[in-house]
């Protein structure tokens, strides 16, 4: 079974979306082990670029297998394409395994984007921090339905 990891700086705050989250990981649970993981994100104003090198440390300590960066500068996939890629990490990398990484509301050290597979942008639009692991979760239920041949997805 495909292990997916999400690495992601600060706690979801939100009770509504900390429930949708865990549906979806429920949900997920048919197709892969899903490992969440939120990491401590704490910088000052004057501490921005320190702390994201600091962030960056932790997140590239945790990652494995096929590494995806969440950033705004990164590609855009329909989810046809975004389901094409989970399965291509399946199939190629580390026994399947997949990271995504959500930055904190300051974005990723780019160390950390250096080392991805693939940088991705849900879209050009910015988003609520905390609203792109809901989103992100959603779109991996998605690509595993697509995949699945389910009618999810349309």
């Amino acid at each position: 079974m495909q292990t997916i990891q999400i690495l992601a700086l600060g706690k979801c705050k939100e009770d509504y979306l900390r429930k949708w989250c865990a549906e979806y990981e429920k949900r997920l649970s048919r197709f892969c082990k899903l490992e969440p993981v939120s990491l401590p994100q704490n910088p000052g104003e004057r501490e921005i670029s320190q702390a994201l090198e600091k962030e960056g440390e932790m997140l590239r300590k945790r990652m494995r297998g096929y590494y995806v960066a969440m950033c705004i500068e990164g590609k855009q996939l329909d989810s046809y394409k975004f389901a094409q890629t989970l399965e291509h990490a399946a199939v190629e990398y580390d026994g399947g395994n997949v990271t995504f990484c959500i930055g904190s509301s300051y974005g990723l050290a780019n160390s950390v984007k250096h080392r991805a597979n693939l940088r991705l942008s849900m879209s050009a639009m910015m988003f609520p921090h905390q609203l792109a692991r809901l989103m992100l979760l959603e779109q991996i239920y998605r690509g595993y339905q697509i995949l699945a041949g389910a009618k999810y997805h349309k």
